[in-house]
């Protein structure tokens, strides 16, 4: 129908005041409410917000909820939903912890927990996957940790019908909130409160051991090369006060920006954090150098130093 009507409406000068109607002998005997319906059908077909839904994933007669996600984006979703693909480490974690493990389909190289997630399809890294993969695997929604992911390949996915639902916590009660909305959507509810239960009882425990404690000044190096930290709106900030730390960088505008090691060292930290090993492999395992020699000096007296690698089997497991 939709199709037609552009035909229609390309043809007649592409608005519907240009928009005429034939009439033959017997249709001008009909009544009225005969033209008006058919007139405010092709309203409603045009109807931004009609138009808006119309256009999202959905599968002839399958039946459909409208929903919205953290990046406040609307669409239109199976009420049962059996093929996901996931295009972040934490957001495949989350899939396996809330029951909904079975019906992942495609992953990135970097999601390497839990171990069962290596059967599944693999589709390219975090910020590049291979859209002609993602495609071919037929998943109902693709889930992405940040509204960053979106430009390169969210245009080409909605072509393709193919919903994306993006993730966006800027704190620890908006990742619990997350995980309860997940467990929603796939329709595991009770297994998700659980774990957002239990997550919250342990976080309590966290907050009382540190409670009269004296907060360590922390820098958190993302990346060193270039060099990446956390920022204001990046919930790794919230998990650092919250273990009882206090993040040099709180107050820099963005989740993730982009630093100098010359301020990182000005900023004179307690402690830093590296989170590598794991699905990160060796990157980020050494210190920016602008902050070795530092390090270096303190290490003997800071306990809070995560790394190197082998610790722990890795330490990338802070920022899932």
């Amino acid at each position: 129908m939709s199709f037609a009507l552009d035909n229609i409406l390309a043809r007649g000068g592409g608005s519907l005041q240009n928009l005429r109607v034939q009439s033959t002998p017997r249709a001008r005997r009909e009544k009225p409410s005969i033209w008006l319906l058919l007139l405010t059908l092709i309203a409603l077909g045009f109807s931004p917000s009609c138009s808006h839904l119309l256009n999202r994933p959905v599968s002839l007669g399958v039946e459909t909820r409208e929903v919205t996600d953290e990046a406040g984006r609307r669409m239109r979703l199976a009420t049962h939903i059996d093929r996901i693909v996931s295009l972040a480490p934490n957001l495949t974690e989350i899939v396996y912890a809330v029951g909904a493990g079975d019906r992942l389909v495609g992953r990135t190289k970097y999601c390497d927990y839990p171990a069962e997630v290596k059967n599944v399809a693999e589709i390219g890294d975090t910020m590049t996957p291979s859209i002609e993969r993602i495609i071919a695997l037929r998943p109902q929604i693709v889930l992405v940790s940040t509204a960053s992911q979106l430009e390169a390949f969210t245009r080409q996915l909605d072509q393709q019908k193919i919903a994306v639902y993006v993730t966006n916590p800027h704190s620890l009660e908006e990742v619990f909130r997350s995980i309860a909305t997940l467990g929603d959507l796939f329709g595991t509810h009770e297994r998700a409160s659980k774990l957002v239960a239990d997550l919250r009882r342990r976080a309590d425990v966290v907050a009382a051991a540190v409670a009269s404690t004296k907060p360590v000044t922390v820098f958190y190096q993302v990346s060193n090369e270039p060099l990446y930290t956390i920022g204001r709106e990046s919930y790794l900030t919230d998990l650092v006060q919250r273990a009882g730390g206090v993040s040099v960088t709180a107050d820099v505008p963005t989740s993730f920006p982009r630093f100098s090691g010359e301020a990182a060292l000005a900023a004179r930290p307690e402690a830093i954090i590296l989170p590598t090993g794991g699905s990160m492999g060796t990157a980020n395992s050494t210190v920016e150098y602008h902050l070795r020699e530092p390090v270096d000096q303190t290490l003997n007296r800071v306990d809070w130093l995560f790394g190197p690698p082998a610790h722990a089997g890795g330490t990338d497991f802070i920022t899932k």
